[in-house]
């Protein structure tokens, strides 16, 4: 059932009103009275039955989930700063200074389970609509495609066959079963001498080290198959001994192959970059204005795909989110193939061969312009929790790349509405500045 927020709450002594306590002007609340909450009560309403439990109110955790992603904050740290922060709980929609946690952390995941990829474009929507509709409705839109790396270590066939190892013994000690042998001991030192492969005099060592972690682990999990009899038991780990067997079976150069066992959606992607040949996660792209610098489109891939292919879908998603198609999309090299789609023609750099001076200065302007994407690639990734990301599935990925792009342009808001009132300010006291001179000159004469 979906929470309220009342409009007219009862007057308690006890608490103290957060007008009477924050500074009104400040860029936050200022933030806040530009959104339209009712709207968003409204779009936000369907994900919600109508019998059961009062929820959290809608604006709290639309709130919550914009400033937890603005600064860069986890569901515990997000919980735990909110009480500190009079002008955070303003923008979630309190009335009074809140002395207790308006809910456990747990209902972040609750809440993006229950709007999931839609509800995140929602928002995502919500941000565009801050800014004008000459800034947003460019001629010329920005893409790229990034890299979102998932929150696992650097994957290794040691490392795998150690976990398979571990998770097979666990199941033993969780039903009872008796293993023909655990090889704690053994594990412990094949896991030392497989290290440092690549010195000349340990490779022979460590890679003997490394196939018989690998027998171990397949000859325990067959064990373990063997000894679960029962159907019930053994259908209840068969996902599990399944992924084992995936793992077991992979070689070095297959397709598709499984990084991890608690993110088994990961993807090995190269990016050609120098210091860092492989990035294990997802692949992301972000469509930005060229002048205004908005993002108008960010959209995650489950599937490892040419760059050139994720143009076509994120173009569509741009046309859903600002209500029309760009009329150029410029990219970079890795973009090759056909130059029009949809009707937005696709520029490339080149060589500038049958170019006159003035079109080729031309061009290089307008591609040292698109360039300017990677910086705000760099500062949404750094300071909007896309550098690593934390969550589940193939949708958390979906998920955490439009809150990121959503919080790049709410922080931009912000900026431009600080910028604004310390121009008010500026201007107000030159006014009082003079005045005071004028007045100053004339009682000295």
């Amino acid at each position: 059932m979906k929470g309220k927020i009342p409009r007219n709450p009862q007057l308690n002594v006890f608490h103290i009103p957060l007008v009477n306590v924050i500074n009104m002007k400040h860029e936050l609340v200022l933030l806040a009275q530009k959104i339209d909450w009712e709207m968003v009560d409204k779009e936000f309403s369907v994900y919600y039955p109508e019998l059961g439990r009062p929820a959290v109110p809608i604006r709290k955790m639309v709130g919550s989930m914009l400033l937890k992603q603005m600064y860069n904050l986890g569901d515990e740290t997000f919980v735990a700063r909110w009480i500190e922060n009079p002008y955070w709980q303003y923008f979630c929609g309190e009335v009074y200074y809140q002395y207790e946690v308006p809910y456990d952390p747990s209902d972040f995941v609750h809440f993006r389970k229950c709007i999931g990829e839609e509800g995140a474009q929602k928002i995502l929507k919500l941000s565009i609509n801050l800014f004008d509709s000459k800034e947003v409705n460019e001629k010329e839109v920005l893409f790229d495609t990034i890299v979102q790396e998932k929150n696992i270590t650097f994957p290794t066939d040691s490392k795998l066959h150690k976990k398979i190892i571990e998770g097979c013994i666990k199941i033993s000690e969780k039903e009872n079963i008796k293993l023909r042998q655990r090889y704690t001991r053994i594990v412990k030192q094949l896991m030392i001498d497989q290290r440092f492969r690549e010195h000349p005099k340990r490779q022979k060592k460590a890679n003997a080290a490394a196939r018989k972690l690998k027998t171990i682990a397949g000859r325990l999990v067959r064990d373990v198959e063997r000894k679960l009899d029962d159907m019930d038991r053994l259908s209840y780990y068969d996902e599990q001994l399944w992924l084992y067997l995936l793992i077991l079976g992979q070689r070095r150069n297959d397709s598709n192959k499984i990084y991890s066992f608690h993110a088994p959606e990961v993807k090995c992607i190269s990016k050609g970059k120098e210091h860092k040949k492989y990035e294990f996660g997802n692949k992301s792209c972000f469509a930005i204005t060229k002048t205004s610098g908005i993002v108008v489109g960010a959209m995650a891939f489950e599937e490892n795909i040419y760059d050139g292919h994720a143009i076509e879908p994120q173009l569509e998603q741009v046309e859903d989110l600002i209500g029309r198609l760009p009329e150029t999309a410029l990219v970079d090299r890795g973009c090759k193939g056909p130059k029009s789609i949809l009707g937005v023609n696709i520029k490339i750099p080149g060589s500038g061969k049958g170019k006159t001076a003035y079109q080729k200065r031309k061009e290089r302007e307008r591609f040292r312009r698109r360039a300017s994407i990677e910086p705000v690639i760099g500062h949404i990734k750094q300071d909007h929790r896309l550098l690593r990301n934390y969550l589940k599935g193939v949708e958390g990925d979906m998920i955490n790349t439009l809150m990121a792009g959503a919080a790049f342009n709410m922080m931009k808001m912000l900026r431009k509405i600080r910028e604004s009132v310390i121009c008010i300010l500026n201007e107000i006291f030159e006014k009082v500045f003079w005045k005071y001179q004028i007045q100053l000159n004339y009682y000295q004469i």
